[in-house]
Order: structure tokens, then sequence, then C-alpha cells
């Protein structure tokens, strides 16, 4: 395992996202026995950093990491966990969700804590000292209790400068949406750059973005296999990651065994890409954004507040591969159509993409 220094600890440079684990009917039911055999076979190779939230697996991600964690001894892992303010009905309650992190975690400290989510929608309430947010995790930081503060954003450049001019100077660590698609779809680039001009390592998330890009087009991965036979969609996007100096920490929600031994055994070695390789992944991501996919992550947090519980990722997924390709389309279960949206937008105001979700819909409901 590849390990990078930051402040005085060691951190693995493939470290493990806990929003995709293993999961039995629905995304809120971990199955926790694959899920602890996932977490004890990453332990034996190294994965020392481990990245839950509030809002993972509809709230019981970091109720099984607590579970499984409490397993090992303290100091052979590190925890991050964050503030969920992707929903301002969060934000008066900021002690109360921070105690109960704690309680269900089962620690008495976080090594890493986020401010999560930064976007259009919520950069304002991170920043009205009427919440309270950023007073309270500053002293829960000074009372040992947060090692390290960071923030993750899904924000244009503007927002996560506002947020930086204000609290850049407490910020340790940024996590961001980085990948060879959305260096350029989503200015990833320039993120990257203002963390570095603010001083401030990255982490990055999405790496394979929520795992469309191991799935490539043959003529796209022709390409990618003239450069260098035999290599996986998804060891190209973390190669990719390896290529940027600034990136301190990869995170990967892996979902199965295999895809952990897969990342693993990528983490053994840096294999960096050169500048051709680089140019030709570019050129791959203009060639896929110009057919105007949606941006999804699949990280979930739409369905939570959907009236009509519909299972808001698989649709989008379902819509954006009839954009890749002519494929057929997959038959939805009839209460799971897209046309049972009723258009209230809730899923939209919780959306780290900010994708129009309701048009969306109205435009699918149309093809199926």
């Amino acid at each position: 395992m590849i390990y990078n220094n930051f402040a005085d600890k060691k951190l693995s440079a493939l470290s493990m996202g806990c929003m995709r684990f293993p999961v039995k009917e629905n995304n809120s039911q971990i199955d926790m026995e694959k899920t602890r055999e996932m977490i004890a076979y990453a332990m034996e190779e190294g994965i020392n950093y481990y990245d839950t939230a509030w809002g993972y697996h509809d709230g019981n991600s970091e109720l099984a990491m607590g579970e499984i964690l409490s397993e090992y001894p303290r100091e052979s892992f590190y925890l991050a966990t964050k503030f969920p303010g992707y929903d301002l009905d969060n934000m008066d309650k900021v002690e109360e969700i921070f105690e109960e992190q704690l309680k269900k975690c089962r620690v008495e400290y976080f090594d890493f804590y986020l401010f999560h989510c930064l976007s259009e929608n919520n950069i304002d309430a991170y920043l009205d000292p009427k919440f309270g947010i950023y007073d309270y995790l500053i002293e829960q930081k000074k009372n040992g209790r947060i090692r390290h503060l960071g923030f993750s954003a899904h924000s244009n450049l503007d927002t996560m400068k506002r947020f930086l001019d204000a609290y850049g100077k407490d910020m340790e660590f940024c996590q961001l949406q980085i990948n060879w698609f959305d260096w350029d779809f989503q200015n990833a680039k320039a993120k990257v750059k203002m963390a570095a001009d603010y001083g401030i390592p990255v982490w990055v998330m999405e790496p394979v973005r929520g795992g469309s890009l191991a799935r490539l087009d043959d003529f796209y991965m022709q390409k990618l296999e003239n450069l260098r036979p035999g290599i996986t969609p998804a060891e190209w996007c973390f190669r990719f990651v390896q290529s940027i100096p600034e990136v301190k920490l990869t995170l990967s929600g892996m979902s199965d065994f295999e895809q952990l031994k897969e990342n693993i055994a990528t983490y053994k070695e840096a294999k960096p890409l050169n500048e051709t390789e680089m140019n030709t992944l570019f050129s791959i991501g203009k060639a896929m954004a110009s057919k105007k996919v949606l941006p999804c992550t699949a990280c979930s947090y739409c369905t939570s507040h959907c009236p009509m519980e519909l299972e808001i990722p698989r649709i989008i997924k379902l819509y954006n591969e009839s954009i890749y390709s002519d494929a057929e389309i997959e038959a939805l279960p009839e209460n799971k159509m897209p046309s049972n949206c009723i258009g209230c937008k809730a899923c939209e105001a919780v959306c780290p993409q900010n994708i129009e979700i309701s048009k969306m819909m109205s435009d699918f409901a149309e093809k199926v």
C-alpha cells in the first residue's frame, strides 16, 4: 500500500468510502457480514482511513462503522465523518448531531471531520453565525474531539472561494470530486488549484464517478488499450488521480470484495500517467460530455427526500445510459417509473450536483 504524509500521520493513499457497502434488499440494509469481511481485508492490506457520513446508507453507515471498527484498536485506523449541511434542516442541530455521531461511531473523537457537501444551496447557512456551526466545530477541535477539520465541496469556484475566504485559515484538508471526466466538466482542475493556493491538501472523492467511468464504450476503450494494454477503466481512473501532485488520499466506495481487491492491487505502487495518456482521457471526457449526461454520483441523498420513494440514482443511470448508447432500457417497476414524479423538487434541494431532477424525470417519462 502506498502511504502519504499528512501532519504527523501516514495515510493510506487508497482509503475506504463508506457510502456503497454491500446491501441486502435496499440501500439502508447494509450486509454486515460482507462488509465486515471487506474491512478486515482492507485492514490487513494497509488501508487505515475510513470515511463515513450522517446520511450514508440512510443513516446506517455510521452505525455499521461503529460496530465493526470497535473490534480494532483505536490507534489502528483513522475515522472521518461529516456535518450534514446538505440538508438545511440540520443547520441548527450541529451539537445534537455531533454528539449522536460520536455515539453511533462508538468513539470519543474523530480523526477527521468535515463541513459536508459545500454547495450553492447551503453556503449562506454555513457562513451564517446564528447557526454556530463553525464556532462549535472549532471548539470541538480545541477540545480534542476533532483532530483535523476540513470540508467537502460540490460547489462552483465562487462558492468555494467564499467559504475559504471565511474559514480557509482553519481548514486542514478538502475533499473534492476529481476524476478525468470532471477535470474539465466540473472544473475540478481549477478547484485543485484554488485549494493549493490556500495551502490545503486534497482528498479525492468519486474517482470512478459512482462507477460510471468503470464502464466505457468499446470505441473509447480501444484508444486506452493502445496506450496501456490490459488496464481496466477503473485502474485508469486511479492512475489519473495518482498523477495529481496535490492529492494525498483517494476515497473509493467499494461495494464488493472484487472491487476492493482490484483497487488495493492498483495501489501497491504508483504508476502516474504521461502527458499523452492524460490528454487522451481528456479528449474522451469531452466527447462524452458533449452527449449531455447528468453528473449523478449515486450518493442517494435524493432518495431519502422523495415522497414517492423513487429510486432516483437508478433512474438517472438509466437516463444517462440512454444518452451514451442505443442500448435497450431495462424495465422499471410500475410504481418506480419517472412518470410517478410529482415535481416537488425536494430531491433537488439536497442534490450535491445541482441536477434538475424533476426536468429529467419529465423528459425521461416520455421515453419509457
